[in-house]
């Protein structure tokens, strides 16, 4: 599988469970969202506005999708949404793995692009890491209609969350060509 074919796989529609561990707090926490993946054309203006804020060449992208969430959390707090675009620049050496931009909200924040790339049973690995932070996030297809998530943010201000997600398509299932394609990737 490579990064186009993972991007391809994950448009649609998807409900999420998300359990997270406050490692410092010893507490626990629940969430469910809809998503919404959308693959972009690299001609969106999108695409070149997040290379660009990367000062990367648009030229350089290999493919894009734009997230859009709808989060409730437990305890009756509010309601968190919001979207975001991605970009992947593969490594011209490395075909399976490159840069992932991710658009940044936060005009104080200086964008750090992730880093990712595909083992070899096809879990896409993504590491971003920054003066504050660092995230691992391992994302697989069990099935094509069920994408896993564990991730842990560690802050260099001393705590970590860990955190597993579970996704189920909803809707919105790619090309019958491109969803036989990649369903064939996910089981080999």
């Amino acid at each position: 599988m490579n990064i186009e074919e993972f991007f391809q796989l994950s448009a649609g529609k998807w409900f999420s469970h998300r359990t997270s561990q406050h490692l410092a707090f010893n507490k626990s926490e629940d969430s469910k969202s809809d998503i919404i993946i959308e693959t972009l054309a690299l001609d969106d203006p999108k695409v070149s506005k997040l290379c660009q804020q990367y000062q990367i060449n648009p030229s350089s992208a290999f493919c894009a999708a734009e997230i859009t969430w709808n989060s409730t959390m437990e305890k009756d707090q509010p309601k968190h949404s919001g979207s975001t675009v991605l970009v992947s620049v593969t490594d011209a050496d490395n075909p399976d793995e490159g840069k992932l931009l991710r658009e940044v909200i936060d005009a104080d924040k200086t964008p750090v692009p992730g880093h990712y790339k595909f083992d070899s049973d096809g879990t896409l690995i993504l590491t971003i890491e920054d003066e504050t932070m660092s995230l691992e996030e391992r994302l697989w297809f069990a099935s094509p209609n069920l994408r896993m998530r564990v991730n842990i943010l560690k802050s260099f201000g001393g705590f970590s969350i860990a955190s597993f997600t579970s996704e189920i398509r909803m809707g919105g299932f790619p090309p019958a060509a491109k969803a036989s394609e990649a369903a064939n990737s996910v089981s080999s």
